[in-house]
């Protein structure tokens, strides 16, 4: 995967902590850390964006079309 450099600013304790987890051998460096806690904190954002949009369906108008579909099917499908 390729990769760019950027220049961040962030509080001095969370880079302590950070500082730390590296030194424990947690994470490889401070790269991997940070890469890796944007990376989790999108994919919660697309989660909780799949979500607000599942809140929008009109549960009743879905669950009709479904079965008004699935009537038609049982029509066509052949007897055994």
């Amino acid at each position: 995967m390729a990769k760019s450099k950027i220049a961040v600013t962030i509080d001095t304790q969370v880079v302590s902590q950070v500082d730390r987890l590296v030194k424990e051998k947690a994470y490889p460096n401070r790269s991997r850390i940070i890469e890796e806690a944007l990376m989790e904190k999108l994919s919660r954002m697309d989660r909780s964006r799949l979500l607000r949009e599942l809140n929008k369906l009109d549960v009743g108008f879905e669950r009709a079309v479904a079965e008004e579909g699935l009537v038609q099917d049982t029509a066509e499908w052949p007897e055994y």
